[in-house]
């Protein structure tokens, strides 16, 4: 099987997620190949990066210099023109979510998302996704002689597409990426740093919707004092304004690799998983035994962060 993987980067850097791929890539590849579609302007040695492909289509132009959906589905539209593989994988991420709805639209190719799993069985493609924020997967077997895979971060490690290779490199001219833009790109907004920074932190103690209301956030900041760490979130605390953005982790946030990591009445839903799954040791504490962050934690109980935080900040 011959196998495409479409490499994400932001601001000079490649994501982990794009390794990740290109190491799935490689395994699903055993008799084909592996190319990396890396779309942009200014690419510097980002080529140099992706040894793990036999290939690298490089499409290069002013109009791609920062993200723009159309014209990125553009220049990778034409990237893909006569060279559809049977597969197409790319990250599930903010950038991703765009550009895999506007190729299979444009490629007329059947797109599969939020996937975690790809496999070669008995000569057909089957792709396994997550449903309900991670409470169902369900397993798709592909019937077309093309599809693409939009994959979640962290589905795959990363390390195995991080390898030193020299892949041939081709240029693709593409044309007419200004024309019909309903969307423009007008400045990179990047929040304000805050009173903490959690990237730097070498312990977290995470909430989520299980704190209830405001009123109960002292009971994990108290956990966190005890443990010298900060005190961060999922989305919905950040959304109903409990904490400041700078303390949320997840896709949406910021991406975090504690030594420990506390999740606190967090389910796991992807978007948060994608912000901490880097987190060398994670504890998780949640009434939900079906809860997502279950897979992904290495310690876990199943009952009240309000029985067990008091009682563990006491201990301590």
């Amino acid at each position: 099987m011959n196998v495409f993987v479409i490499a994400e980067h932001f601001q000079g850097q490649l994501t982990d997620s794009t390794f990740e791929l290109l190491g799935k890539a490689r395994e699903l590849a055993a008799d084909g190949s592996v190319t990396a579609l890396l779309a942009g302007h200014g690419l510097g040695d980002m080529t140099a990066q992706l040894g793990a492909a036999s290939k690298v289509l490089i499409a290069d132009h002013p109009q791609l210099e920062h993200f723009n959906p159309q014209a990125y589905c553009k220049a990778l539209g034409q990237m893909l023109n006569g060279r559809l593989p049977g597969l197409v994988l790319v990250p599930y991420s903010s950038m991703g979510m765009d550009l895999a709805s506007g190729l299979g639209v444009d490629l007329d190719v059947p797109v599969i998302t939020y996937a975690i799993d790809v496999k070669e069985e008995g000569g057909a493609l089957l792709v396994t996704s997550q449903l309900y924020g991670g409470k169902m997967n369900v397993q798709s077997k592909v019937e077309s002689p093309s599809c693409i895979a939009a994959v979640l971060a962290g589905a795959f490690p990363a390390d195995a597409g991080k390898v030193d290779g020299s892949p041939e490199v081709e240029e693709v001219s593409v044309q007419g990426l200004e024309d019909g833009l309903a969307v423009q790109f007008k400045q990179l907004i990047e929040p304000e740093g805050g009173d903490v920074d959690i990237t730097q932190a070498d312990v977290i103690v995470s909430v989520g919707r299980g704190i209830q209301n405001e009123d109960n956030l002292p009971v994990v900041q108290a956990l966190a004092d005890k443990l010298g760490g900060a005190l961060a979130s999922s989305r919905p605390i950040v959304d109903n304004k409990w904490l400041p953005k700078t303390r949320q982790v997840g896709k949406s946030g910021l991406k975090v690799k504690p030594k420990l990591y506390i999740a606190v009445g967090i389910s796991g839903a992807p978007e948060h998983i994608e912000g901490m799954k880097d987190s060398e040791c994670i504890i998780a504490i949640n009434t939900d035994p079906k809860a997502p962050i279950f897979d992904y934690a290495h310690y876990g109980v199943v009952a009240d962060l309000f029985d067990v935080v008091p009682a563990l900040t006491e201990k301590l």
